[in-house]
């Protein structure tokens, strides 16, 4: 761990952790060069959170690569020090981190689907069990230009509201958790309900379930059983990347 050795436990392994994150996030192809962010806040230090140094590609991150900061942007840390942070990433994650003291990890895409579902005016359409996750449960935050204003913090937390993902229009998504496994679990379920949409918008003749049926599914997806699945799926999914181990978690 070279100038990191002497690190607390716990942040460390949160370090390893969200470097997994990013790393997945490159695995499923849900990055855009070295734009969008990932944040995490830290178990022991609620006040601080990691977030990527800007110019690290994804599939390259490692644990020491992450930098310490607290809600006003400042990087806390000496071993952070001459670091950049993505200013768009930190106005944001820090507005959310904020406002939701429940919400510990937030995940923000720009991929291609996501981009285009959230140019299209009717938003998140019901055509998928993917999509049927989100029904009436996400929300969505009108274009404003690059997200640098302070001034945007607020619209950003209203248009979230109690959901735990968001569509930025003509921007992207977004997603939280209060664990890394949930907040990747919403964003990989709502980067592929847009995967879907954007292939089922090729057909003019769409079908539809019925307003009950949605309903009916996406309070199926927060059954008693879905965390441990959640849980279970994030371990399959690290399993996809655990001979990168060695190189992430340094």
């Amino acid at each position: 761990m070279n100038h990191m050795e002497n690190i607390n436990p716990i942040e460390w392994e949160a370090r390893c952790e969200l470097a997994a994150l990013y790393r997945l996030i490159a695995f499923y192809k849900m990055t855009d060069l070295i734009d969008t962010h990932i944040s995490y806040r830290l178990p022991h230090e609620p006040n601080h959170f990691l977030i990527n140094r800007y110019g690290i590609p994804f599939d390259k991150m490692t644990a020491s690569h992450l930098i310490k900061i607290d809600h006003e942007g400042t990087i806390v840390e000496n071993y952070d020090q001459g670091k950049r942070v993505n200013v768009a990433g930190f106005v944001i994650h820090s507005a959310i981190h904020h406002a939701c003291p429940e919400v510990h990890c937030v995940i923000h895409t720009h991929t291609a689907d996501g981009v285009a579902v959230s140019a299209q005016s009717h938003g998140l359409l019901p055509l998928s069990q993917h999509a049927l996750k989100f029904y009436n449960r996400i929300g969505y935050h009108t274009y404003e230009g690059i997200a640098l204003s302070l001034d945007e913090q607020k619209r950003l937390i209203e248009d979230l509201g109690q959901h735990r993902c968001m569509i930025l229009r003509n921007h992207g998504l977004l997603s939280t958790g209060n664990s890394i496994p949930r907040a990747f679990h919403e964003i990989y379920f709502l980067e592929r309900a847009c995967q879907i949409q954007v292939k089922a918008l090729s057909s003019t003749q769409l079908n539809y379930p019925s307003p009950e049926v949605c309903e009916h599914t996406a309070q199926q997806f927060d059954r008693e059983e879905a965390e441990q699945i959640i849980l279970d799926a994030w371990h399959a999914a690290l399993s996809l990347i655990e001979q990168q181990k060695a190189e992430y978690c340094v």
